[in-house]
């Protein structure tokens, strides 16, 4: 079985606690079904919140989902100028028998901008 990785984004309305935890559930739960994936197939899920997303870490709604005893991380996204704000991204490293151009990366919301290359 081959080891890949997966990435994810999405928007969110705004730096509450419940739309992070919303917006990281849905996003963890896109990622996963687009890929035909499970909570086993799963190594570690580093997650990423631009800097104006602060009242909630976005890796306990996937402990929420039941991802207990996967390696899980947050840590804040570069404050780059004229970024997409209020934005929420994954990166997951998976066990799957997809070759690597089978794997669908998934943007959400306003985070579709961010790759107009990939289909929805």
């Amino acid at each position: 079985m081959a080891v890949r990785a997966v990435r994810g984004a999405i928007q969110v309305d705004g730096d509450t606690r419940q739309e992070i935890l919303d917006g990281s559930a849905e996003l963890v739960t896109a990622v996963l079904d687009r890929n035909g994936l499970t909570a086993d197939d799963i190594i570690s899920i580093v997650f990423t919140a631009t800097p104006d997303l602060t009242a909630e870490f976005p890796a306990y709604a996937a402990r929420m989902l039941g991802l207990t005893d996967v390696p899980l991380l947050c840590a804040s996204e570069i404050a780059v100028p004229g970024a997409l704000p209020r934005t929420l991204r994954l990166l997951a490293h998976v066990e799957t028998e997809r070759a690597r151009a089978e794997v669908r990366h998934v943007y959400l919301r306003g985070a579709t901008a961010l790759r107009t290359d990939l289909p929805q």
